[in-house]
Formats: C-alpha cells, structure tokens, sequence
C-alpha cells in the first residue's frame, strides 16, 4: 500500500464518520445529555463494534481473495459503484436527525453496550467497509498488515471524529435540527460519496 492509496483512504474514511448516521445520532445525543465525559463510554462502545465488523470483512475478503482474484477485482468494481450509489441516496434524504430517540438514562456501562449495538446492528457500515477495503487492498503483499493499517485508520479517524461530535454536541444538535439545513449536510456528504466513488472507478480503469 502506497502513501497515496493510504491518504485516499483516509480522506474516505473521513468522509463517512462525518457523515451522520447512527453512531453520529448517538453520541450527539449522549453529549447533550451526559456531557463530554459521560459520551466516552458510548464512543468507546461505538469502536467495539466497528472493530468487530472490520474483523468480520477481513477475515471474509481474506478467504474470497485466497480462493478466487478474479472475484476479488469484480468486488472492487462493485463496491466502488456502491459509493456512488450510497451517495446518490445520501443526497435524496432528508429531514432531521431524532436525537430524543436514544437520549434516555442510562449508567456509563449502558451507554458502552448500547453504543455497542448501534454500530453492530447497522447493516450500512459493514457494507460499506466490504466495499471500501478491496479498493485498497494490494493481492502480492501481505494481507493481514494491509487490513491492520486499515482498520486501525478507520477507528482511529472515528474515535477523533466522535469526540469533536461530542465536544460540539449542543451547537450541532440545534444546527441539524431544521430539516432544509439537514438536507443540506446530506447532499454535501452525497456529493463527497459520488467524488470518491468516481475516483475510485477511474483508478480501477487507469490500472488496468
């Protein structure tokens, strides 16, 4: 993996810790209301479950690349189509963010578990990460340190990410409130999407 490749990588993952989705509604709403310290217990949680959904598509992308590089390439053609695709549904949501729907009480161990679930049970980060990760996995160089730096990247990028959400909790909640401002943010993120998606694409193509 090339310091190139790492820093396009970088700026993806970036991109969609930024972009609000559940982890983001979470640790918003557990700023407001336990403050910033009492939100590390959830953003914590939050980078147990990223982990465990990196371990699952490693260790799957690892088994389809030992058994078959052609379908490795046609899963980086697909999943780079796939950003283009999440970022045209990205840019038609809108509305605002529910942030009542998880600000209910609960002790700092409730707050890690049910942190844990969220980014467990959303179906969108582990597809995502299955689409993003064979786009710069290299098939001839070692592939354990390859997903290593990945994944370290991701949750390091997360964990920075989810501070600054909750560091900016009241201020952001209120900003994302208006559902014509909210329909905003999602069409930047959308945009961002469709940009690294097409990148991506015409990579693919140039190396071939």
């Amino acid at each position: 993996m090339t310091i190139e490749w790492w820093l396009t990588y970088l700026v993806t993952t970036i991109i969609l810790s930024l972009s609000p989705g559940s982890g983001a509604i979470n640790t918003m709403s557990t700023g407001i209301t336990y403050g910033f310290r009492g939100t590390i217990p959830a953003i914590a949680g939050l980078q147990v479950g990223l982990a465990a959904h990196i371990v699952l598509v490693g260790i799957g992308l690892g088994t389809l690349l030992s058994s078959s590089v052609l379908a490795f390439d046609i899963l980086k053609w697909l999943g780079a189509a796939y950003l283009i695709w999440l970022g045209i549904q990205q840019w038609r949501v809108a509305g605002a963010l529910d942030l009542n729907a998880v600000s209910k009480a609960l002790p700092s161990s409730g707050r890690f578990k049910r942190a844990v679930l969220v980014n467990l049970t959303n179906p969108k980060s582990i597809v995502f990460l299955a689409a993003l990760f064979p786009q710069f996995i290299l098939p001839h160089q070692p592939q354990a340190i390859q997903y290593l730096i990945l994944g370290t990247t991701s949750i390091v990028v997360d964990i920075i990410v989810m501070i600054g959400y909750a560091t900016l909790a009241s201020s952001i909640a209120k900003w994302i409130r208006q559902p014509h401002q909210m329909k905003l943010l999602n069409r930047i993120f959308g945009s961002m999407f469709i940009m690294v998606g097409a990148l991506l694409l015409f990579a693919r193509r140039a190396s071939n």
